[in-house]
């Protein structure tokens, strides 16, 4: 099945068996955390890799998104990638492509490439990306650091990853008007959080980017590493007109699916107002969207409530 492994797989099959240890690996491997620190010299530096292998059309500028975004999330500056790029044929058109996206990207949000690997490898039928984004920060925010009583915060909204997506890997699929569909494919230029996390980052008990499973399975990461109760209200979270309208062409919930370019954070409830007031200060829309309450581990929304990871929506469509 496409998607993550499940907790108990991940636990005893890979965060098991990390080597040997080193006392300068401040945080490592660890269920929902964004990104590791290493201490280096006076500094912290925060290391995270992803890989991007089924949204074809935009897999270049997706990889720079996501990888720098796991590094922004965890309060680091990102600066420099690692590219490896694994390719299905030597087709010179399709790598003109991906490393253009690359570039562009990088450039876009002032990173540097400092290297990588390519190569063609025998059974894939579609690219994949993995990058290493490396950063250093003052605070590193760890996903797990929400406490009772702080209020979860969520910008730009839900599922504005997916939004970009649907809207080019699944275009013919869509009975939209163009506009709408222009709207929908702009989101990918609005997929980095780098500029929010630098807000919230001096504040934030934690932070976290919701990337598969979306918003909703980043606030289950946040609560299970946190150990917490997320008490959430869906009528708070914010979704894009265009949003709603390509996830409800393809029978998909706007908080299940793809959620890059929003960022999760805990903040203090005496630190709320200031904080939600500097990100408007930056042009950036944000919300309130819950609470974080004593209490067992998982996540309340729409009476239901979620104590374990759940699948992405957007996988079924590629399954079928």
């Amino acid at each position: 099945m496409t998607g993550k492994l499940d907790r108990a797989t991940l636990a005893d099959l890979v965060l098991s068996r990390t080597g040997a240890a080193n006392p300068d690996l401040l945080v490592g491997a660890a269920f929902g955390e964004d990104a590791a620190a290493i201490r280096v010299g006076g500094e912290t530096l925060v290391v995270s890799t992803d890989p991007i292998s089924l949204a074809a059309e935009r897999i270049g500028q997706l990889a720079v998104a996501v990888a720098s975004n796991d590094v922004a999330a965890c309060g680091g500056r990102p600066e420099f990638l690692l590219c490896t790029v694994l390719l299905p044929s030597a087709e010179a058109d399709l790598l003109d492509t991906i490393t253009g996206q690359l570039d562009a990207e990088s450039n876009r949000l002032g990173l540097a490439i400092a290297g990588g690997h390519t190569e063609v490898v025998a059974g894939l039928d579609r690219p994949l990306c993995s990058l290493t984004c490396l950063g250093v920060a003052d605070r590193y925010v760890p996903t797990g650091g929400a406490t009772p009583g702080d209020r979860i915060l969520l910008t730009k909204g839900a599922g504005i990853e997916a939004t970009g997506v649907v809207a080019t890997d699944f275009r013919d699929r869509l009975d939209l008007p163009a506009s709408t569909l222009d709207r929908a494919t702009a989101a990918f230029d609005d997929l980095s959080v780098m500029p929010e996390a630098a807000v919230l980052a001096p504040v934030a008990t934690a932070m976290h980017d919701p990337t598969e499973g979306g918003v909703l399975e980043g606030l289950i990461e946040v609560a299970l590493t946190a150990e917490a109760t997320l008490e959430i209200d869906r009528g708070a979270v914010h979704v894009r007109d265009e949003t709603r309208a390509v996830c409800d062409a393809v029978g998909v919930d706007p908080l299940r699916v793809l959620g890059s370019g929003a960022l999760l954070a805990a903040v203090d409830e005496d630190d709320v107002e200031a904080a939600l007031g500097a990100l408007a200060d930056e042009g950036i829309d944000a919300v309130e969207v819950g609470r974080v309450e004593a209490g067992e581990a998982g996540v309340e929304l729409d009476g239901e409530r979620y104590t374990e990871p759940i699948r992405d929506d957007m996988y079924a469509l590629w399954d079928e």
